[in-house]
């Protein structure tokens, strides 16, 4: 599947020669902007690959964009600049920034940059989703912990007979074992609301 691309430009005809490059080399350009605002609604629209964004716009510049942007989805920006100075690559940092091209731009140049910016935002993804699975999976522990205590303090049975019978129910309901859990916390803490509130 070919990776969709937001451009955003303020400059028309360097926006075309960039979206001719990219066409050609296999990219689908999905949407275009020609200022800071309008990136932020057609990102949002589009939900792009990647994102190229010009630094010095109207409106909006790209920096302040890219932040915007970067709250809401994790997708790779790579800048668009006349400038190297030190300061722009230092705010550059702040936002999903994993690159930036000194203008003019050429194929040469654009493409090898669009395609590590490509392979940062995949490895990047691949993080979070395996960050995301193991706080998943603490937080699921954490629920198995709290319900086999509950039961061995109300019903005075060990940590493995608690664990054992938990797991009974859910093989007995084929519901997963974290569900079973959560109903065990979530009865037994209602209980014990209505008992003190009484």
């Amino acid at each position: 599947m070919n990776k969709r691309i937001v451009l955003v430009e303020d400059e028309s005809i360097v926006r075309m020669d960039i979206s001719m490059i990219l066409k050609d080399a296999g990219y689908e350009v999905v949407g275009e902007a020609g200022d800071g605002e309008r990136a932020i609604e057609v990102v949002h629209e589009k939900q792009p690959d990647l994102i190229i964004m010009d630094i010095k716009m109207p409106k909006l510049n790209g920096l302040k964009a890219s932040k915007i942007i970067s709250q809401k989805f994790n997708i790779p920006i790579l800048l668009l600049t006349a400038y190297s100075q030190q300061d722009f690559i230092d705010k550059a940092k702040e936002a999903n920034i994993v690159g930036y091209i000194v203008k003019p731009v050429s194929d040469d140049r654009l493409i090898p940059a669009v395609e590590i910016a490509l392979h940062q935002g995949d490895v990047s993804e691949q993080y979070r989703e395996k960050v995301n699975e193991a706080n998943h999976r603490l937080e699921e522990r954490k629920v198995i912990e709290k319900a086999k205590g509950i039961l061995m303090e109300r019903f005075g049975y060990s940590e493995e007979v608690s664990y054992k019978k938990m797991r009974k129910t859910s093989m007995n309901k084929q519901v997963p074992l974290e569900r079973v859990a959560k109903h065990i916390v979530k009865k037994y803490s209602t209980k014990q609301l209505q008992a003190t509130s009484e």
